[in-house]
C-alpha cells in the first residue's frame, strides 16, 4: 500500500497546533507540546516552537519531527545566505523543498516569523503571507485560528490572545494539549 498525502491539507495533520498572532507591535508564536502516535500520547512536553537565526526568527512546525528539523536546518542555512531577507530565504527553501528529490519526501509544515513578516511554508511549494496577522497550522490549527479570530477584537495583548485561543483548541482537539511553548518578538 502506498502512503500518499496532501500535506497542505490541515485535516491530515495529527498531533500539533501552532498559532501565530501579530498585533500591537509584537509577534507571538505558540505551540502545544503533545506528540501522538495514533490515539496514544507519547509525549506531552515537546518543543515545536523554536528561535533560529540568532533569535531573530521564530519557527513553529507541524508534521514529522525529524523532517521538521531537517527543514529547520535548511532554513537556517538560507537565512545565513540572506540574513535580512526572510521572504527570500523562505522562497528559496520552498523551491528546494519542491524540487529536491530528498526534500520532497519531507512531511511537515512550518510557520516562520520575524519582526516584520510571517509566512506559512508547505511541501507543495507554498510560501503564504497570511492576512490579518493571524495564522495556524496542525491538527488543531483551525480551532486555534477560529478562536483567535473571535478573540481578536476583545483582547489587545497578543500573548494573552494566543494563550486563550490555544486553550480553546486544546479543549476541542484530542491531538492538542495545553503544555504551551511561547516565543515573542517586538517589532
Amino acid at each position: 500500500m502506498t502512503d500518499t498525502h496532501d500535506y497542505a491539507d490541515a485535516s491530515k495533520w495529527r498531533g500539533t497546533t501552532i498559532l501565530t498572532v501579530r498585533k500591537n507591535g509584537k509577534v507571538v508564536v505558540i505551540g502545544d507540546g503533545q506528540v501522538s502516535a495514533g490515539n496514544t500520547v507519547m509525549k506531552s512536553s515537546a518543543r515545536k516552537v523554536r528561535r533560529i537565526a540568532g533569535g531573530n526568527v521564530i519557527t513553529g512546525f507541524a508534521g514529522a519531527t525529524a523532517d521538521a528539523f531537517a527543514l529547520l536546518e535548511r532554513l537556517e542555512s538560507k537565512l545565513e545566505q540572506f540574513p535580512t531577507q526572510l521572504a527570500r530565504a523562505c522562497v528559496e527553501l520552498a523551491k528546494d523543498w519542491r524540487t529536491d528529490k530528498y526534500l520532497r519526501q519531507l512531511q511537515a509544515m512550518m510557520i516562520v516569523a520575524d519582526k516584520k513578516e510571517t509566512f506559512v511554508l508547505t511541501g507543495n511549494g507554498d510560501v503564504v503571507e497570511p492576512d490579518g496577522g493571524l495564522t495556524a497550522i496542525g491538527s488543531g490549527g483551525n480551532y486555534a485560528l477560529a478562536a483567535a479570530l473571535a478573540l481578536n477584537d476583545y483582547e489587545d495583548d497578543p500573548e494573552k490572545l494566543a494563550r486563550k485561543a490555544m486553550g480553546i483548541a486544546a479543549d476541542i482537539c484530542v491531538f492538542t494539549n495545553n503544555s504551551f511553548v511561547v516565543e515573542t518578538l517586538d517589532e
